[in-house]
């Protein structure tokens, strides 16, 4: 890391020594702690209980990695944004430790929108973490946040960005109801009022809730991404990505998204949207720069799934959804983005 007067350089995850060290450090988080929750997840499921905590602490665990492994190999560099990386990591632990009570510390009934009183705790500690990582986020001040990727920057391109992707959202929606002989359904969502109450609200909403979302995206996207692409090319390092990414859902496929005995085939649709979806997400990185665009992308893809709503739940329309994102989605890794000659 070089500063001087005018320009700060952003580290990447392979210029620095310790960088084997790092890489242990993540996995051991992003990956390790997830077997283990992944096996308390597995238990939950035969209790029949709310296990929604186990996936909204998963999501932090990628950043968590980042942000331990740094801590540790880079303890003496003056630009480390510190406090917002430990305020981040007491987040994980207290959604971890949620997800762990809810197993073995059931207390109450379930509230009157059906989650468990752990389950609310666990979005309450959310929301509140959310807002303690801004304050430490702002509190690190710009050369910090510069230089270990978390400024926002080139705000007309981040913005195209975050609206191509609502465009691609919806166009992908459209065609879908079409295929099922639906179309009417579809306006039916765009004219309700709770709609555009839910569209206008997604910004404030993002701003109480980034933390989980950025969690992923600072691992993957940040991260893991530029480590992959260094190793095995850029388009390749990309859709190794969204496997890796993929496959780190496996315990949610077979114990939350699904039942066991549907678990491969939610787990091969996982992956299979985590390539697509992860094409346009690095697209968008590359071309941004901003860590912020990705976690935005990945809030609205989780908070717009509303609009598939009507759709009948089954293997042939799950394919059919798979198969779109390929063709809308799939395109991007051809970008010059991703050309040997652009940079990283």
């Amino acid at each position: 890391m070089t500063e001087n007067k005018e320009t700060i350089t952003i580290i990447r995850p392979t210029e620095k020594a310790g960088a084997k060290t790092q890489l242990l450090l993540f996995f051991l988080v992003a990956y390790g702690v997830n077997f283990v929750m992944g096996l308390l997840l597995w238990y939950g499921s035969t209790l029949s209980i709310d296990t929604t905590p186990f996936p909204l602490a998963q999501m932090f665990y990628p950043a968590a990695g980042v942000m331990l492994a740094y801590l540790v190999t880079r303890r003496r560099d003056d630009l480390l944004p510190r406090w917002f990386y430990l305020c981040f990591l007491l987040v994980t632990a207290a959604v971890l430790l949620c997800a762990v009570f809810s197993l073995f510390l059931p207390f109450g009934q379930s509230s009157a929108n059906g989650l468990s009183m752990w389950t609310m705790i666990s979005q309450y500690i959310g929301i509140g973490g959310t807002i303690l990582c801004w304050i430490t986020l702002l509190q690190a001040g710009k050369n910090r946040r510069a230089a270990y990727g978390l400024d926002w920057k080139h705000s007309k391109a981040s913005l195209l960005c975050i609206l191509l992707f609502f465009l691609l959202y919806f166009c992908r929606a459209a065609i879908l109801y079409l295929a099922a002989g639906q179309a009417h359904m579809l306006t039916t969502i765009l004219q309700d009022s709770n709609t555009t109450s839910l569209l206008l609200t997604m910004p404030f909403s993002f701003c109480f809730a980034f933390a989980p979302f950025f969690g992923e995206e600072y691992g993957w996207r940040y991260y893991l991404q530029p480590i992959l692409q260094k190793r095995f090319g850029k388009r390749s390092g990309i859709l190794i990505l969204g496997i890796v990414w993929g496959l780190w859902h496996i315990f949610l496929d077979f114990f939350y998204y699904s039942t066991p005995d549907k678990g491969w085939f939610m787990t091969l649709s996982q992956i299979i949207g985590c390539v697509t979806l992860g094409i346009f997400i690095a697209w968008a990185y590359l071309k941004t720069n901003n860590i912020w665009v990705p976690a935005i992308l990945h809030f609205m893809n989780n908070n717009l799934s509303f609009v598939y709503a009507h759709l009948t739940q089954s293997q042939e329309m799950t394919w059919a959804l798979m198969i779109i994102s390929g063709i809308l989605f799939g395109p991007f890794l051809l970008s010059k983005m991703f050309s040997t000659s652009s940079p990283t």
